[in-house]
């Protein structure tokens, strides 16, 4: 059936999100990254386009949402509470706007941040 995502997200600098991205700890997938574009991976299955806003509406002809509007929150499940944290304390050492305080129960953790373009990511671990 699907074998692998790709999430596409306009941004205002490529070369900003592509810093940004990579000093989190993820990777660029060269062969589908350009001037106008860089590939995130994610996860072997998952990568995050990130494109001008040129490129992206050249896929739909949709208005832009703006940095104050939301129309999706990015939610991953990690391997563990600590991944969760040092990735969230490293986005926000990168600018990174904290958009919750840490959710700590006996079953979860939790934190979100607003990347560097207004994209809402929410980290999360869940005890199995």
């Amino acid at each position: 059936m699907i074998s692998a995502v790709y999430l596409n997200m306009p941004v205002s600098d490529v070369s900003h999100s592509r810093e940004f991205f990579t000093n989190l700890g993820f990777s660029v997938n060269e062969q589908f990254s350009g001037p106008d574009n860089v590939c995130i991976i994610i996860n072997p299955s998952i990568s995050a386009m990130f494109m001008t806003a040129d490129k992206f509406t050249s896929f739909s002809k949709r208005e832009l949402v703006g940095k104050d509007s939301a129309e999706v929150i990015l939610s991953f499940a990690c391997e563990s509470a600590e991944v969760v944290r040092s990735i969230s304390e490293k986005a926000f050492s990168l600018g990174a706007r904290k958009i919750s305080e840490p959710e700590d129960n006996e079953y979860m953790f939790s934190w979100a941040f607003e990347d560097l373009d207004g994209h809402l990511w929410d980290l999360f671990w869940m005890k199995s």
